[in-house]
């Protein structure tokens, strides 16, 4: 008997069912071919199996990640297969700029963005082989609508397809929130007061796993309609300030800045757990938080990724992952669920084939995922699964 140590990229890619079809398919109908593609997107080990998917097809791929989710390893993985990176783990944000700008420089004929970060820097400053590309969240979208005119190419938002509501933000995200609650604190979930800030899919998952782990789970959101359905799902929903104070963990899903801010300091009750599960890292203002006049001190947990804010009124509170997307932060991050990030990223992979093909006009600038995409995905995963 012959053993292998493996690795952890070697279990996700075999994971990864769909992206293994598509990639065999690719190998033969090589839709990239002569094109290169640019990435900003998290780099972890499930990214590796999207990029080794779309370099089946022919693409050169030259890549960066996200601000504090590049994980070395991957980075080291992807360089030994002779990809570009420009990327290393930081929270620095003109550090992450520099990595952009350098695979904006390289011209690359398609961009798989996440948040934007490629897209406005192409809108800066434009060059003729630009075909388009994809845009994974709606932090993205919400920062490229006000570009569309300038940018007046293919560009298809994969958080608009459905699959990726349900099967990445409601059901992925709210696990791996759950999950990092967990992995961070080693607290546990029964009794505590929850509340969510924000309940499009990100938020309904996020709250529905909380309240299935016996927590009492309080929904605030800025949209009425939103907030009733909050209520008529069973969960309470008290004004903002009443449920800031009432909070044992409070975890921001709305993909704005500033959900959460010093000004809230009088609300938050002693002993309360701040995390954000947002793109950016600006839903709950930690900067801010960290220089407020109140905080008397700061004690870091440096290996758990935990900061406890000391305030002079004798109360304290817990921020995990300095405000940075919880599931991709902290100890061994681990992200959303390998079946949601397969069915994800084989979204994009057939989204930049349909626009390498020359199959997508400027008029799908930002616009979701086309229908017949969504159902040959669908189709092909529930193949798998019967």
């Amino acid at each position: 008997m012959m053993e292998k140590t493996a690795t952890r990229i070697d279990w996700i890619g075999g994971s990864c069912r769909l992206l293994t079809a598509t990639a065999a398919e690719f190998e033969r109908t090589r839709p990239f071919e002569g094109l290169s593609i640019g990435t900003g997107i998290h780099l972890e080990p499930k990214t590796v199996a999207l990029l080794m998917t779309l370099r089946a097809g022919g693409a050169r791929l030259v890549c960066t990640g996200n601000l504090n989710s590049t994980q070395p390893s991957t980075v080291e993985f992807l360089r030994s297969q002779g990809i570009t990176v420009f990327a290393t783990q930081t929270t620095d944000p003109a550090a992450h700029h520099q990595s952009l700008e350098a695979v904006i420089a390289e011209k690359p004929d398609l961009l798989l963005d996440n948040g934007g970060d490629l897209f406005a820097i192409a809108a800066e400053k434009p060059y003729a082989n630009l075909l388009g590309g994809t845009e994974e969240t709606t932090s993205g979208r919400t920062r490229l609508l006000p570009l569309r005119e300038r940018l007046e190419m293919p560009i298809l938002v994969i958080n608009d397809s459905p699959i990726k509501q349900f099967a990445e933000n409601r059901h992925a995200v709210g696990q791996s929130l759950f999950e990092s609650y967990l992995r961070f604190t080693n607290r546990s979930t029964n009794g505590k007061r929850v509340t969510v800030f924000g309940y499009g899919a990100c938020g309904k998952g996020t709250a529905a796993c909380f309240r299935n782990a016996f927590s009492t789970v309080s929904v605030v959101d800025i949209d009425p309609v939103t907030t009733l359905e909050a209520h008529l799902d069973g969960f309470v929903t008290p004004l903002r300030d009443q449920a800031i104070r009432s909070a044992d963990i409070i975890i921001t899903v709305t993909g704005f800045a500033g959900i959460v801010t010093a000004a809230d300091l009088p609300l938050v009750k002693d002993g309360a757990i701040l995390m954000n599960g947002g793109h950016f890292p600006h839903e709950i203002d930690v900067e801010a938080l960290r220089r407020h006049p109140d905080v008397t001190g700061i004690d870091r947990y440096e290996a758990d990724h935990i900061e406890t804010f000391h305030l002079a009124d004798g109360r304290s509170f817990h921020v995990l992952g300095g405000g940075h997307m919880a599931n991709l932060a902290g100890p061994r991050p681990l992200g959303n669920t390998v079946e949601s990030m397969d069915l994800g990223f084989t979204l994009q992979a057939r989204c930049l084939e349909r626009i390498a093909r020359g199959e997508a006009g400027p008029q799908s600038c930002i616009v979701p995922v086309p229908r017949d995409i969504d159902a040959m995905v669908a189709n092909a995963y529930l193949d798998l699964a019967r």
